[in-house]
């Protein structure tokens, strides 16, 4: 069977040049896609990002609200101000309020020197609250406060600090169902929900596709130093028809993994990848390109977990996986592995370790360790 073909660059205008998943920073020009759906979300974005209101992004998962974000901040007053992102799902709930607020030298085992949290850190600039629906209910107060008042206290502190944040959440669950199920406080919710923006999803927006495969293509075909020129018209409709569950993060996977496979200058999608969700489906099947990946993440995460957040070096993830760091490195920006967590988790874990080890006084007046 012949194709015809359609080159990179396309007949008209694509403006857009950079992904959903990069974290440089962004102008409205660049954010991918003339759908009616995305131009609509692009045009609250500039009403929104002039003012110091509180936005509420919604979307699910890979849809692209970190960029929303950084699209807010960076048409806001404070773009030259720090930008400051925290992900209240990686995060364990005994490390968020530090996390968020800092803590003072001895406001517990371990905490050796005073801390900035993310509040202080965003001071002047933007604070952008990730899953927002996993931040502990015991925390949403104090978050409150902060919305309404500016202020708060370092953990093991009584001194409020006044500071001037603009605050972005977002989030993929559904925050109302969560008020009535009394896992999310109304209070709070109705705070955040000041400027809600909610992105469709890109089953919603097939229209998008092809420019998005074009510039996924062209990152790749540079980073993996590909000679990737053209783009077969069928390729585009196959990606047009499947429904995409993961949203541009699948479509980036996808894309990645046939520019690996690519021998020439012509872009192929092996179907097998994604027929069973194209054609009638019986069940929830899920795609394989993203067990794949999923595996990958699980893999990667494991080694940087026992390697406390180390990437570079012998004692490294890189090394205990047996790849070179910089292939780590991309592999950890493309699946959005936030590893500095891992390097929390390791010092938490040492002062969890510390505070068992702290002698105490028994009965008889002899001293034991814990």
């Amino acid at each position: 069977m012949s194709y015809s073909v359609s080159a990179i660059r396309p007949e008209r205008k694509y403006a857009p040049v950079r992904s959903f998943e990069d974290s440089a920073d962004l102008g409205p020009g660049e954010l991918i896609g003339s759908s009616a759906s995305f131009q609509a979300v692009l045009k609250r974005v500039t009403i929104v990002a002039p003012t110091d209101s509180v936005a509420l992004i919604q979307g699910e998962t890979g849809t692209g609200k970190e960029l929303i974000a950084r699209a807010i901040h960076n048409q806001s007053s404070r773009r030259n101000a720090p930008f400051i992102k925290m992900n209240c799902a990686a995060i364990p709930a005994d490390l968020l309020e530090s996390e968020l607020f800092g803590h003072e030298k001895g406001a517990f085992t371990g905490a050796v020197a005073q801390t900035m949290g993310r509040f202080q850190l965003a001071h002047k600039g933007t604070l952008f609250l990730d899953e927002i629906g996993d931040l502990p209910l015991q925390l949403q107060p104090k978050l409150l406060r902060v919305l309404q008042e500016q202020e708060f206290e370092r953990l093991g502190s009584g001194r409020p600090i006044k500071v001037d944040v603009r605050v972005v959440a977002a989030t993929n669950q559904e925050l109302l169902t969560m008020v009535q199920d009394r896992q999310f406080r109304a209070d709070l919710y109705y705070r955040l929900n000041v400027f809600p923006i909610c992105l469709p999803p890109l089953r919603d927006r097939a229209c998008d596709i092809p420019s998005l495969v074009r510039h996924f293509v062209r990152k790749y075909s540079q980073r993996l130093q590909r000679n990737i020129e053209y783009i077969p018209d069928e390729v585009l409709g196959v990606l047009e028809r499947y429904d995409w569950p993961g949203n541009i993060r699948e479509l980036q996977n996808v894309v990645e993994c046939a520019a690996i496979l690519c021998e020439g200058d012509t872009l192929w999608i092996d179907e097998t990848l994604l027929k069973r969700e194209i054609l009638h489906r019986t069940g929830p099947a899920v795609p394989l390109v993203m067990t794949i990946a999923d595996r990958e993440r699980e893999i990667i995460e494991a080694a940087l977990a026992e390697c406390g957040g180390q990437v570079a070096g012998p004692k490294g993830a890189a090394a205990k996986l047996g790849i070179p760091r910089q292939t780590l490195d991309s592999k950890i920006e493309s699946l959005n592995i936030e590893k500095w967590r891992f390097r929390s988790l390791a010092r938490h874990s040492r002062l969890l370790e510390a505070s068992r080890s702290v002698p105490t006084i028994t009965d008889d007046g002899a001293t034991a360790s814990t």
